[in-house]
């Protein structure tokens, strides 16, 4: 009789649920390997439940209360009429109660929509807290509450660790879900923050408090360097800088905040240069911190940073052949967008499949203030230390016709090219929807196209993505 050998099929247990771990398990899934997948909040992690998805719906709505007051610039005026048949011009009101339920209904059915691809795709889902018991095992203790009791091992060729990051907390500046906040805590309050300080002027700070200030709020920004958005591009945040204070918001700089207490009524923060501002809310965002301690990483020969985040190369790949991170507990850029890519990279690279490594100088990014700032590439402080060789050209989108038309004042398109050749290398645009027009100049990046050839793609007449062409053709280069 002949004998026949089966290859065992490859089995992946992913850590965590966030954007890594789903698109890590989908992909393992598509290739035919087992896949387990063990989340202790819901699928979609904090990036779907309480952090991208919940802040970023809450932007929206932000908006759009921003577009209802601004809309008298463009002719357009709302009146209701009172008892004696007068006209009365309306205030714009948020229901902030409502806007919050809003946004986590959503929230949950962004998660539950991941969980039923996952289980469409053959992937076991286990609902739990897990370790890791080496380099090819995770412990899971499952069950109900709190003292989960019940426990499930799972031994695979793979591990995948996507286990996200924590707001960061000062002893000094407790939060408590009442006055004093994360940015996870947000979505209980019920009406509009009288008085909303926001500590920290990085991308989560400056992100809520246009947002609030959007949705009627007082709002104090308390910034530790000299303008908001520290490491940005510096045209980019003197811009939102000028929009914030324009608008009405206090921008307390090179401020740092020593202690936030409770009042009666609100909260006092203390500067370290000894002022103080009260007001009747505070955020504090602070940055984040990974959640790697305390289950077996270093037991498991994982190499970690000062900081506790796991060191990993372009695919993804940690100090333990059999052991990939993916997302924000990894050192790698914290965006839910890489966070897919690693997920993805890291199960092709473990089964052999093709793989190109992550190249973070191609990655675009968006910060969601009014307006966005969104970039991609090497960065104009890069090519004025020398670092990269550019030319750079920058176009103000007032002088787009486009703009003109929607009252646009604010913002620009900036493109960096290589001297001599014209490849583009780099941009930043800060305007509406900066997000999708930053697009074409990231694949503009990724192919190596020249500014030449970015401008000889047609735009449509009139957008605003027509100021992406017009700075390209500005940069020509003589043949």
């Amino acid at each position: 009789m002949p004998s026949y050998e089966f290859e065992r099929t490859q089995r992946i247990a992913i850590l965590g649920g966030g954007p890594g771990g789903y698109e890590a398990a989908l992909a393992g899934a598509q290739l035919g390997a087992e896949v387990t997948l063990v989340e202790r909040a819901g699928v979609g992690g904090s990036a779907v439940l309480t952090d991208v998805v919940p802040s970023k719906t809450l932007i929206a709505t932000a908006e759009a209360a921003n577009a209802a007051g601004e809309a008298a610039d463009l002719g357009v005026q709302f009146f209701t009429r009172n008892g004696d048949g007068r006209a009365v011009r309306p205030e714009v009101a948020v229901n902030l109660g409502a806007v919050n339920q809003r946004l986590l209904m959503l929230a949950r059915q962004q998660s539950e929509d991941m969980k039923s691809q996952l289980i469409k795709a053959g992937v076991r889902i286990l609902a739990g807290d897990g370790r890791l018991d080496g380099p090819n095992r995770l412990v899971v203790s499952t069950g109900k509450g709190k003292s989960r009791t019940d426990f499930d091992e799972i031994d695979a060729d793979t591990l995948v660790v996507a286990v996200g990051a924590r707001p960061r907390q000062l002893d000094s500046a407790k939060p408590d879900g009442e006055r004093i906040f994360t940015w996870t805590q947000l979505y209980t309050l019920d009406e509009v923050p009288e008085h909303m300080i926001v500590v920290g002027s990085g991308v989560t700070g400056a992100e809520f408090a246009s947002a609030y200030l959007a949705l009627g709020s007082k709002v104090s920004l308390v910034s530790s360097r000299e303008q908001v958005l520290p490491g940005e591009d510096a045209d980019a945040a003197r811009v939102i800088e000028n929009v914030f204070t324009r608008n009405g918001m206090d921008v307390l700089s090179k401020s740092r905040a020593d202690k936030v207490e409770r009042t009666a009524d609100g909260v006092l923060v203390t500067l370290s240069d000894g002022r103080t501002v009260e007001g009747s809310h505070c955020l504090m965002a602070v940055g984040s911190i990974p959640n790697t301690a305390g289950i077996g990483l270093e037991e498991a020969g994982v190499q970690l940073t000062a900081s506790g985040h796991i060191r990993v190369n372009r695919v993804a790949r940690t100090s333990m052949p059999s052991i990939y991170a993916a997302g924000d507990c990894s050192d790698f850029l914290p965006l839910a967008s890489v966070a897919s890519m690693q997920g993805r990279t890291a199960v092709y690279h473990a089964m052999g499949d093709a793989v190109a490594p992550t190249e973070l100088r191609n990655v675009s990014s968006n910060i969601f203030t009014q307006p966005e700032v969104a970039t991609v590439g090497w960065s104009q402080k890069q090519i004025e230390e020398g670092i990269a060789q550019g030319d750079i050209y920058k176009l103000p989108l007032a002088s787009n016709p486009r703009a003109k038309m929607m009252g646009i004042k604010d913002g620009f398109v900036k493109i960096f090219a290589r001297t001599g050749s014209g490849t583009v290398i780099g941009g930043v645009i800060v305007a509406p929807k900066a997000s999708d027009l930053i697009l074409p100049i990231a694949l503009a990046v990724e192919h190596r196209l020249t500014v030449d050839q970015l401008a000889r793609a047609f735009s449509v007449y009139p957008s605003l993505s027509a100021s992406v062409t017009d700075a390209a053709r500005a940069m020509h280069i003589v043949g």
